[in-house]
């Protein structure tokens, strides 16, 4: 990255610029970099959990499309990369409607550059912590119409919230402002194999990120966040496994910590 925007500090690493290297960004410093080859080191498949994320980013997005939903609102959307929500919802859609929420700077200043030209999305800055500020943020308010179905996007984002109740609670929020017809994505990490020290390992990388920590979570704690939505066939299951398409590489197993995502819709 050749500017660091104000406010920035380019020696604190940065989940969102982890991720973005993992995927084969080019937004991300030396810091991010070192931190996200530590954590190869730790969990070996972390740069394939994270592009198998990606990937049931865009089956979700063209389900929740195929679906008629029509809206979109990405939580901790991360730096913009290849197949962002916007695109994977036009190219289905072309009258889609995306707001992207963040709260890192890069990313609220890389979004806004490249969606300068597009009318029909927008980034805002906003926290995960704080649902209810989002949805009555007047900025989503204007570009998206809550009494018609939105599709959510949580996507390895809840697992940096380490409070089951305070998780649960996210949803739930946002879950009661939808109206029938909606949906909700959600992918978030598990144990896999890794032992408690490991996991302690993986933890301390992230602390002096702002996101903090991350906490994964049993498969029926991820269950949890669901409630209240109608789980889409083939219901919470490993991310790889989600509607897998054709055309798509089909990785080894390997070591290292897993996830489980589902697509919830509410009836």
């Amino acid at each position: 990255m050749s500017t660091v925007p104000e406010g920035i500090d380019p020696a604190v690493p940065s989940a969102a610029r982890i991720y973005d290297y993992l995927l084969g960004g080019k937004d991300n410093f030396a810091s991010d970099r070192a931190a996200a080859e530590k954590l190869l080191e730790i969990t070996p498949n972390a740069r394939e959990g994270v592009r198998a994320n990606r990937r049931f980013l865009r089956r979700a997005v063209r389900f929740m499309a195929e679906n008629g939903i029509r809206q979109f609102l990405d939580i901790g959307a991360g730096l913009p990369t290849q197949e962002n929500v916007h695109q994977v919802a036009q190219k289905a859609a072309p009258d889609a409607r995306t707001v992207y929420v963040d709260n890192d700077v890069i990313v609220l200043t890389h979004g806004r550059a490249l969606l300068a030209d597009d009318q029909r999305t927008i980034v805002v800055d906003g926290d995960l912590r704080e649902p209810g500020t989002i949805l009555d943020d007047p900025r989503v308010t204007k570009h998206l119409d809550f009494t018609r179905p939105v599709g959510v996007l949580l996507l390895a984002v809840l697992h940096f919230v380490p409070d089951d109740d305070l998780a649960e609670r996210i949803v739930a929020t946002l879950r009661d402002r939808l109206v029938p017809g909606s949906a909700v994505a959600i992918s978030h990490l598990s144990f896999g194999d890794l032992d408690e020290n490991t996991v302690r390992k993986g933890r301390e990388l992230y602390t002096r990120t702002a996101a903090g920590s991350p906490t994964p979570r049993t498969h029926a704690q991820i269950l949890r966040l669901f409630d209240g939505f109608e789980l889409v066939e083939p219901g919470l299951t490993s991310t790889e496994d989600w509607r897998p398409e054709a055309d798509e590489p089909r990785l080894p197993k390997m070591p290292g910590v897993d996830g489980y995502s589902a697509v919830g819709l509410l009836r």
